[in-house]
């Protein structure tokens, strides 16, 4: 399954015509971009420990390492882009045509959840890193989310880590379609923001910063009543842009039972969507499934590796994370296809337990089955492919793919405890003879 879909989603003649399409200053001389984003995706799925083993088990590569490496290191924002973008469009009718019945997260929208992700820090190979102590950060990127379908479907790469999020944005607002309801942090809290999204006729859920927009209050706050983590209250107000326009809408807060990890003890939202439409018990539950996404970035650097910390270069860290992102996408599908073939609940399958499937058969496979085997099944329409990923999937025993769930912890107060105490070890086994004190 893994296999049929990375070959639709990573299909050489696309890929090369996409760098074409997209690309500013680069060219193609000898080496292919699809063979570039290929060697990418095999070390994104942990089947290749690096770029460099990669590319030394191809054993067919026209070109040096280094000519590898230099084609890696200036691949532009804009093709990684393109690569996210082309990716979804190609596996989401696929996954339309497995019939899996997801729950709309709210009624008459398509959701979609915004965020930024910082790339974690790289070695420091690049000879000006060499003598800095501190942390080097390869890029970040604003991330698009469409949590029913668990499919990314649009990044935006940014080569500067220090960026701030909202000078991003340009684009995102671009691609803002009618109809569709953007869940963000108060990073995204601002006035222009806010006109902005309310212009391309969308719905917006977004978490009120404590300086920006400074709504103006038009009506009095009132109780509505109590969810799992607090008392929910709503308020009309309104904001005003620099053309003098005004905006009216619901602020929901939530007066939280417990504080945040950051002390915090109260959360404001700002919306447009009609009370009609969505209660504010309703508002408050569907902003904490906001948190969605923060799962998916971690599964994207448990499960799969989307931060190459070798690769130093900013547009080269940015590649691995878009091709990171791509095999998310197939996992995501594999996923889907199970669920529906074994009608299972969207959270019951790990996508953990998945990607290790993959990763212990993957290289047998590919040596066992002749490639043309491969290409008798690259004419299948959408509809066949998705036929064919149910008949495989009817083979799978979802037992060994089931989540094992952990209990909440505990909350313990450590406390303060003298160096002498923190540097001290013990012996493991000593302590559970009772040899030795804790």
């Amino acid at each position: 399954m893994a296999r049929l879909l990375m070959q639709r989603a990573l299909s050489p003649e696309w890929l090369d015509a996409l760098f074409e399409q997209h690309r500013q200053r680069q060219y193609t001389r000898e080496l292919l971009f699809s063979t570039e984003v290929d060697l990418m995706a095999l070390v994104a799925l942990g089947l290749r420990p690096s770029l460099h083993a990669a590319a030394q088990a191809h054993g067919e590569l026209k070109v040096s390492l280094q000519a590898l490496y230099d084609k890696v290191h200036h691949t532009e924002p804009e093709v990684v882009r393109a690569l996210v973008q082309g990716c979804r469009e190609r596996l989401a009718p696929v996954l339309k045509h497995l019939k899996l019945q997801q729950p709309s997260w709210a009624a008459g929208y398509r959701v979609r959840v915004l965020d930024g992700n910082h790339l974690a820090a790289s070695q420091k190979r690049l000879k000006p890193l060499r003598g800095f102590r501190g942390a080097a950060l390869p890029g970040q990127s604003l991330v698009v989310y469409a949590p029913e379908w668990d499919l990314v479907v649009d990044m935006f790469p940014a080569e500067d880590a220090h960026a701030q999020e909202r000078t991003l944005l340009g684009p995102v607002l671009e691609r803002m379609q009618a109809g569709e309801l953007w869940l963000a942090d108060r990073n995204f809290s601002t006035t222009r923001i806010l006109f902005a999204i309310e212009d391309k006729q969308a719905a917006f859920l977004i978490r009120e910063h404590g300086r920006s927009p400074h709504p103006a209050e038009v009506g009095p706050m009132k109780k509505v009543g109590r969810v799992e983590t607090g008392v929910v209250f709503e308020q009309a107000v309104e904001v005003e842009d620099e053309q003098g326009r005004r905006l009216r809408l619901r602020r929901i807060e939530l007066q939280l039972e417990e504080p945040t990890e950051d002390g915090e003890s109260c959360i404001r939202l700002l919306t447009n969507v009609p009370a009609e439409r969505m209660g504010a018990k309703e508002v408050a539950g569907l902003y904490r499934r906001r948190w969605s996404i923060e799962g998916m970035f971690g599964r994207l650097e448990s499960v799969l590796k989307s931060e190459v910390r070798t690769l130093g270069y900013p547009r080269a860290a940015l590649l691995a994370f878009g091709v990171a992102v791509m095999a998310y996408n197939v996992l995501a599908v594999i996923l889907a296809a199970v669920e529906a073939e074994h009608r299972l609940q969207s959270t019951e399958l790990s996508s953990y337990y998945v990607a290790g499937e993959v990763k212990a058969t993957y290289g047998g496979m590919m040596i066992a089955i002749p490639e043309k085997l491969w290409r008798g099944f690259e004419s299948q329409t959408d509809e066949e492919l998705g036929k064919e990923l149910l008949r495989m999937a009817s083979h799978v025993n979802p037992a060994k793919l089931r989540k094992h769930p952990r209990g909440p912890k505990k909350k313990v107060k450590k406390g303060y405890a003298p160096r002498q105490e923190v540097d001290r070890h013990v012996s493991t086994a000593r302590v559970l003879r009772g040899d030795e004190n804790t």
